[in-house]
């Protein structure tokens, strides 16, 4: 018996281009070609949707929103091509199309051939075999303004079930907010500075920071925290499907996420079992903990708690300072990355992670509704 072992390998493979089961996401397009398209698939029909609803968190994502992020100016204005009728979504595909309008891909002639640290340069060029070296082609985080117009019809979605997420910048650096209370935590508390820290001294000092490092030509990075509230018990699957395994795989599909931890992370290493549970109680009526060392999760189902949690995201990795790297045949060389960069991604970064929260939320909302019935 013979077989076409590239026939096989082929159609066995699903590029990963999509994200969820019930609510999916599909993007496409590369950061300096002519834009990005999404399709969202599943939204349920009747959902009021027009531009203005997509535009807040895009506005909060795009670059040039202030002086301690890249100055590349794009409106990100969606065009919805297909999916709303009568200004409410039909049931069907909703197609969603994005222009750039302001690439400068000769920033980059002068790294074709080398490969930039920290990017994914060489590893995509190890799986495709070759590499667009404008910007980071499709390995951009320009590919999240798909991401996040996309969740802003999933969290209109999850505000009719009372739930809302919301992110913030925990730590810049050595610099850390104070936050006893993430889920009292307030959009308008968020908002309030640039680098999005609801510790109004601390954001002082991460703002000072970031611009000391641009000074210094380096860049810095940090921890956002993310908080799902409202939540109602039961969400999530108890194995393979658990809403911490789909939380983690979310939020380290975004560029630049080195780790990922909910609740008490990586704390719970040093603790004892009598230190680390959380006593259940009696609470509004219904079950409770006393504390939320857990983060919302148990056994990867949501408690009804509060969901808490972290990520921590690399300094930006393109410099304007000289590097050691490799061409493209291995010849040792230097580097050094022209272009608008962000000297720190936290502030940027907010919406971002609210937006895989809130698709995997949704995502499990709907699984949940269809195997158990109407909430």
């Amino acid at each position: 018996m013979s077989f076409d072992l590239f026939t096989v390998s082929w159609t066995s493979v699903m590029p990963g281009n999509s994200f969820g089961e019930l609510f999916r996401i599909t993007t496409a397009g590369v950061s300096h070609g002519p834009g990005y398209l999404l399709i969202v698939d599943g939204c349920p029909p009747g959902l009021p949707l027009s531009v203005d609803d997509l535009m807040p968190d895009l506005r909060r994502r795009r670059p040039g929103q202030s002086k301690i992020v890249t100055q590349r100016q794009e409106p990100d204005v969606p065009e919805i091509w297909s999916g709303v009728f009568e200004g409410k979504t039909d049931g069907t595909p909703i197609g969603i199309l994005f222009r750039n309008e302001d690439q400068r891909s000769q920033d980059y002639t002068d790294i074709m051939d080398k490969y930039r640290p920290g990017h994914a340069d060489f590893t995509f060029d190890a799986k495709f075999g070759f590499r667009d070296y404008r910007g980071g082609g499709r390995s951009s985080a320009r590919e999240t303004l798909c991401r996040v117009a996309a969740a802003a019809i999933a969290k209109k979605l999850l505000a009719q079930q009372g739930i809302q997420v919301l992110g913030y910048v925990k730590q810049v650096g050595d610099v850390s907010a104070d936050i006893p209370e993430p889920n009292e935590v307030t959009l308008e508390q968020i908002e309030a500075n640039p680098v999005r820290c609801p510790d109004p001294a601390a954001a002082q000092r991460m703002i000072a920071l970031i611009e000391q490092v641009r000074k210094d030509q380096d860049s810095i990075g940090g921890i956002c925290e993310l908080v799902a509230t409202g939540v109602p018990p039961g969400l999530g699957e108890p194995v393979f499907d658990k809403l911490k395994a789909d939380l983690a795989k979310g939020l380290l599909s975004l560029p630049a996420v080195l780790a990922f931890e909910y609740g008490a992370g990586f704390r719970v290493a040093t603790a004892r079992g009598s230190e680390n549970n959380d006593p259940f109680i009696p609470k509004e009526g219904q079950i409770g903990t006393e504390t939320n060392r857990h983060g919302g999760m148990l056994g990867g189902i949501s408690s009804g708690e509060p969901i808490v949690c972290r990520v921590a995201i690399k300094p930006t990795s393109s410099l304007p300072q000289p590097q050691k790297t490799v061409t493209r045949s291995g010849e040792p060389t230097q580097i050094i990355t022209k272009g608008r960069h962000d000297p720190c991604l936290l502030p940027r970064f907010v919406p971002m992670g609210e937006a895989m929260m809130a698709l995997v939320l949704v995502d499990h909302w709907l699984r949940w509704r269809a195997q158990c019935g109407a909430l």
